[in-house]
């Protein structure tokens, strides 16, 4: 009987924990990366919202602009996510680390990966842009739901978490 009770709290408990929740950082960590972001990142963060959906070979990241029209934050966003696409892709990441520190969950299994294990792709949306990143092994996989959990985090006033389906997705 103990054992069914025991079973069956850890079962509702389980049934009750999001599975997608992000752990918010507390106020003084989202002004200090907002703060860090303003010297990396061109767009304002108020103007436009970030979106990191997990998928089943990594994720996608896009940056919207809030206003449609706004062509501005628009190219602004553009801009910055092909450089980063770039940067990325050459295995540096340190505009991630600038922002967030080096200590960043899962940014340095993503510094460790060799060319080609990770594939980015840069894609322009009508209203900013987005980038894919995918890969088949397991290890990085986890990397980059473990780094896009921490940018949720850190960036909880401009960030949402995503859905693969969105209607932004563009299939590779």
């Amino acid at each position: 009987m103990n054992k069914l009770f025991i079973a069956s709290f850890l079962l509702a408990l389980f049934i009750a924990t999001p599975i997608h929740a992000v752990e918010k950082a507390d106020e003084q960590r989202l002004d200090e990366v907002a703060e860090r972001g303003s010297h990396v990142m061109p767009f304002d963060l108020e103007k436009t919202t970030h979106t990191f959906s997990k998928t089943d070979t990594g994720g996608i990241q896009q940056v919207i602009a809030k206003d449609k029209s706004d062509t501005e934050q628009i190219n602004l966003i553009r801009s910055h996510l092909s450089a980063i696409t770039k940067e990325f892709k050459q295995g540096n990441f340190s505009n991630p680390e600038k922002i967030h520190g080096a200590t960043m969950p899962g940014l340095s299994e993503l510094k460790a990966a060799k060319s080609g294990q990770i594939k980015i792709v840069y894609k322009e949306l009508p209203d900013g842009a987005e980038v894919i990143y995918s890969t088949h092994i397991e290890k990085l996989k986890l990397a980059i739901h473990q780094w896009f959990d921490a940018q949720l985090s850190d960036h909880a006033r401009h960030a949402i978490p995503g859905n693969h389906d969105s209607s932004h997705h563009h299939h590779e």
